[in-house]
């Protein structure tokens, strides 16, 4: 079951004027957490927004003895919550509710890991980062953005043996372009027999690419998307994403929040699919 904990806010590190990773003394969260889950924050204070918001979990925090004490959330200001968050300093207090959601598989050797994030899509991907290391699984992380400023946390992937791969839209930091450029080169140059798992955060646009890409090369994906949510639970249904048991049969509604937020990339209605707000 989900832990509802009143989380001391331990850190808010501001990496640019829109991105900050925050940090949360929630042990009973992190203790359970997996790979590509997320908890639902709130404020609670007169005139917050009611709903939580849905936060992939960054990163596991740690004590000197490698007990789990809290969790990171990677943040984007964009509207009134995010906004919150950036602007939350160390000593307030957030509702947060967690670990939700169905995670990443965590591949084992010979098989490799290629993750692919877009902007804030590296969220989840820290966490996963740290349990392929766990099993000696070689990663690489394709990390694009519109420019430099939206990449961040290069040398923590770096730092724990994850082969890392740069593209920008402006050419400003890595290879100029789409993300998915060096992928698709990088697939097409992978031995047909060589075990692979992609995994993809980002706009809705790109994942659907690499799933694309990843199924004309004959690989597995897993995506995580990121429907609206209300509630976390199921209950609310604002999160419903269309997807099919096969190539031809038709779609059907799930909840993100109780059968996602990861999904086999094959199996997304892609055409049917709103994008992330």
């Amino acid at each position: 079951m989900p832990a509802d904990v009143d989380a001391l806010v331990l850190s808010n590190d501001r990496l640019s004027e829109a991105y900050n990773v925050v940090g949360l003394a929630a042990p009973s969260i992190a203790a359970a957490a997996q790979p590509g889950q997320f908890v639902m924050v709130r404020e609670d204070r007169p005139g917050a927004p009611l709903l939580r918001r849905p936060f992939s979990i960054f990163e596991i925090l740690r004590d000197d003895q490698g007990r789990p004490t809290g969790i990171s959330l990677l943040n984007k200001r964009v509207g009134v919550v995010t906004g919150a968050l950036y602007a939350r300093e160390p000593g307030g207090r957030l509702q947060c509710l967690g670990p939700l959601g169905r995670p990443f598989s965590v591949g084992t050797p010979p098989a490799e890991a290629w993750m692919v994030a877009g902007g804030v899509g590296l969220a989840p991907f820290a966490t996963l980062a740290e349990a392929l290391r766990e099993q000696r699984t070689p990663a690489t992380l394709y990390y694009g953005g519109r420019s430099a400023s939206d990449l961040f946390h290069v040398d923590w992937f770096e730092r724990r043996d994850i082969r890392v791969v740069l593209a920008t839209e402006d050419g400003s930091r890595g290879e100029a372009g789409l993300i998915t450029g060096p992928l698709e080169r990088h697939l097409a140059l992978l031995p047909a027999a060589a075990p692979l798992m992609i995994h993809a955060c980002g706009p809705t646009g790109m994942m659907r690419a690499v799933a694309q890409l990843a199924q004309a090369s004959g690989r597995a994906t897993e995506v995580s998307l990121e429907p609206v949510m209300g509630c976390g639970l199921g209950g609310c249904y604002s999160c419903v994403v269309p997807v099919r048991s096969g190539p031809a049969t038709p779609s059907q509604l799930v909840r993100s929040c109780l059968q996602g937020p990861v999904f086999p990339g094959h199996q997304v209605a892609w055409n049917e699919l709103a994008p992330a707000v």
